[in-house]
């Protein structure tokens, strides 16, 4: 009974690690995508461009707030047509709401039952969405489905959390405060799926020809410990891992991680070291 009970504790975490509702979206997208996201889009919409002299369809799947989305809107020729697509309602219609630079196809949709024909387009792209696939396999089986022979699917996943020090500090210091049951969202989901090897062969499973995979540096910069404290305890899922453990504990979580945060790093102009990956995939 022990085994069933963790394998069932285990389970909702992993479904309760998908639940961006309520004010997360919008918190998620003040805080966190300046916080850590928007160089990667940069970099993700560079890719994209040069994957074909001019790619004709772009399809992103767990699209969230739309920073990507937005960037490739502004930054890929507008013939590129673009369908952005997140499995939680709430992200599609924040992201939608903020708008892009031309029109894009916004839909609610599942990565593993997506509703498009096969050989529907020219690369999908997936910014830290990955690690939240229920079968990362089937899933990306699914978007090779979709993808025209020799496509290409250009994603992110993190490094280790150990190497992204912002949330690092939030999580060490979470653990803290609840030593019997600390909060681990960040290291399970985000920071979960850091091992290149398993990467590639759950690429390599799905039927992917070819695959790579570079590590790709960035710096985490705010302008005071409440910033990242805010970003990871407010605008991600890791919200309600803090209220389950305490209801009205959420303010006294910020508060310790911003002192925590700036204990370490500095009261104001923090700096700090966060790492990723980017892997490219070849469709058959």
């Amino acid at each position: 009974m022990g085994g069933d009970v963790t394998d069932h504790q285990e389970r909702g975490h992993q479904d309760a690690d998908h639940e961006f509702v309520g004010s997360v979206p919008e918190l998620y997208d003040r805080y966190l995508v300046p916080l850590i996201f928007e160089s990667y889009a940069a970099d993700l919409v560079e890719r994209v461009a040069q994957t074909a002299d001019v790619p004709g369809s772009v399809l992103e799947v767990a699209a969230g707030s739309g920073v990507v989305t937005r960037a490739m809107a502004a930054g890929l020729p507008a013939s590129t047509a673009i369908t952005a697509t997140d499995l939680n309602q709430p992200m599609v219609d924040h992201a939608a709401g903020v708008g892009t630079a031309r029109p894009v196809d916004w839909r609610q949709a599942d990565v593993m039952a997506l509703p498009f024909d096969d050989d529907t387009f020219d690369v999908v792209v997936c910014q830290f969405g990955v690690m939240f696939f229920p079968d990362r396999q089937a899933a990306y089986a699914e978007i090779a489905r979709v993808l025209q022979p020799g496509g290409v699917f250009i994603f992110n996943t993190w490094g280790p959390i150990e190497e992204n020090e912002f949330p690092h500090e939030v999580e060490e210091t979470l653990a803290r405060m609840f030593p019997d049951d600390p909060p681990r969202f960040l290291s399970r989901t985000p920071h979960g799926y850091s091992d290149r090897t398993a990467v590639l062969a759950d690429v390599a499973g799905a039927g992917f020809t070819s695959s790579d995979v570079s590590v790709l540096e960035a710096r985490s910069r705010a302008s005071s410990p409440d910033i990242p404290a805010v970003a990871y305890c407010h605008g991600t899922p890791l919200r309600a891992e803090i209220e389950a453990r305490d209801s009205s504990g959420l303010d006294n979580a910020v508060a310790a991680c911003a002192a925590a945060i700036e204990e370490r790093f500095g009261a104001v102009d923090l700096d700090t070291k966060i790492r990723g990956f980017v892997v490219t995939a070849t469709a058959p």
